[in-house]
């Protein structure tokens, strides 16, 4: 027995041990700039990012609490948190995989009767038999399948982990671009009802000459034709608003209420800093969730090509039962069950090799190679891409203020031209078309001002929005929020997974890398 078992062991360390089979994985090369178009503009600073609290920069108490409570009660982030639970438990299984995959204990106590038309001389053919018994079946992981499968499952979680953050980074990013939308919204009401008072004022003025025959009826119906059309925006506008409301119920996780409540009081256009701290684009495949979920990804297919390929080869595993079994025939008891006599035990290798799959087995590595090989490609496009939005919201930032700039100016000759052209109207020196336009040039460069203004702040949320900025808030905070743990707690026995310490205080230097990885043997997690 001792030298069966030291060789159990021999057998079972050389298995560990030896290489696996199956590429190991690389990060593939990606299309990255050296710097940002817009790095020789002054709105962009390329010296230190910004990126945990980037909300903060528009020194805005509103949006910061929206933010917060966010994060605390979003349901899509919530859903997230669970997958990453999920993949964690998934990862248990795995590691599990890795040990006897069958243990069976079983015991019985059974009455039999033989016929009697058997060749045996026995003085009773009815008797009783008693038998306790363990069987376990052990595969050893010769060529790296089991430990493959482990790796696959350690970089699934960790990319649960990635897709978590990448949530977290659009809830920012929709919280406060639906914000700035609403204080548009609520800035182009105001235009809105403020031109209305200025064009009743030309009503009047125009009714006025038209009652002491100095005017036209058709000044008059221009007038209230304008009136009517700048009118018939306020719906609009409060339909806009609603929406935006209803959205934000949404990300803030709770029923649809009244503006006021979840924004506190009427508030101004957010004011965007005078530059954007976006760092250079190699940041992005340390930083961004979505990259460093694609990575992730096509390192987790990488090692399942390791797992198709092993079935090509022959399987080795290590089988034996032990139990003891005792009858009441002639002079023997069922108590001598518990007799070392009545041991009984077997145990030795057994080989499953499976030869004649007709292909099955090859195209499976085929299959799992090409998936592979699309992981790489996905990565290499997510990059792309994530450059490109990078790219949008800082053109966005920096054209904006040109545009808000020119459109200052617009909106100042627009005020004096409708108040020097109602001046010279009243006079009777100029016709009432003049007025008109007037009033339609000033409402709609005031309508494209508002818009401008908060292009500047979107352009920023955009860039850090691409950038990966905000994850980082996770910091030391689990993956789902306590009442949701004690109500799982109590529901399931989940051990210390519930509370994945080992992922909850992000890297310094950007999120968790494929080297992050636990040991690919290491003990089950009853």
């Amino acid at each position: 027995m001792r030298r069966v078992r030291v060789g159990l062991v021999a057998l079972i360390l050389s298995g560990a041990g030896c290489a696996m089979i199956g590429p190991d994985f690389h990060r593939p090369t990606a299309p990255v700039a050296k710097q940002w178009l817009e790095s020789n503009q002054t709105e962009v600073d390329s010296s230190h990012p910004e990126y945990r609290n980037w909300w903060r920069v528009f020194h805005d108490l509103t949006l910061t609490r929206l933010v917060d409570s966010a994060y605390q009660q979003n349901l899509s982030l919530r859903s997230a948190g669970l997958r990453v639970l999920e993949a964690r438990a998934q990862l248990g299984i795995a590691i599990g995989g890795f040990y006897p995959h069958q243990q069976v204990v079983s015991s019985s106590l059974n009455y039999n009767h033989l016929p009697v038309a058997l060749p045996y001389n026995l003085s009773n053919p009815t008797y009783w038999g008693t038998s306790f018994g363990a069987q376990a079946a052990w595969e050893l992981d010769l060529w790296g399948k089991l430990r493959r499968n482990i790796e696959s499952a350690d970089l699934n979680y960790l990319a649960s982990v990635a897709n978590y953050d990448a949530v977290l980074v659009s809830l920012t990013g929709d919280i406060a671009t639906t914000y700035v939308q609403v204080r548009v919204l609520q800035a182009q009401m105001q235009i809105a009802r403020a031109n209305l008072a200025k064009q009743r004022e030309a009503l009047q003025i125009a009714s006025a000459r038209f009652h002491w025959g100095t005017a036209t009826e058709l000044d008059v119906d221009q007038a209230e034709n304008v009136l009517g059309v700048t009118e018939a925006t306020i719906p609009e506008l409060n339909i806009q608003l609603e929406h935006a409301r209803d959205m934000l119920s949404v990300l803030l996780g709770v029923p649809p209420a009244p503006l006021e409540e979840l924004l506190g009081g009427p508030g101004k256009i957010p004011i965007a800093p005078a530059r954007a701290a976006v760092g250079i684009p190699a940041d992005l495949l340390t930083r961004r969730p979505d990259v460093q979920k694609a990575e992730l990804d096509a390192a987790a297919q990488c090692a399942k090509i390791g797992v198709a390929k092993s079935d090509l080869l022959p399987a080795l595993s290590l089988t034996g039962t032990v139990g003891t079994v005792a009858t009441n025939i002639g002079s023997a008891g069922l108590g001598n069950v518990f007799n070392g006599n009545s041991l009984f035990y077997t145990v030795g290798p057994a080989v499953q090799w499976n030869l004649l799959n007709y292909g099955r087995i090859t195209n499976n590595v085929r299959l799992q190679d090409a998936t592979f090989e699309q992981a790489l490609v996905d990565y290499q496009n997510t990059v792309l891409k994530a450059q490109q939005e990078v790219e949008d919201g800082l053109t966005m930032f920096v054209e904006s203020r040109k545009q808000a700039a020119a459109l200052k100016t617009s909106v100042a000759a627009a005020q004096r031209a409708l108040k020097i052209s109602l001046i010279q109207y009243t006079e009777g020196t100029v016709d009432f078309t003049t007025v008109l336009n007037a009033e339609q040039n000033l409402y709609q460069a005031q309508n494209n001002l508002a818009a401008t203004m908060g292009n500047i702040p979107l352009g920023v949320i955009a860039a850090y929005r691409a950038l990966g900025g905000g994850w980082q808030i996770r910091e030391d905070q689990n993956f789902v929020p306590p009442a949701t743990r004690a109500e799982m707690a109590a529901r399931t026995n989940w051990g210390t997974l519930l509370s994945p310490v080992d992922l909850l205080k992000p890297k310094a230097a950007g999120l968790p890398s494929t080297n992050d990885t636990g040991p690919l043997v290491r003990p089950p997690e009853w």
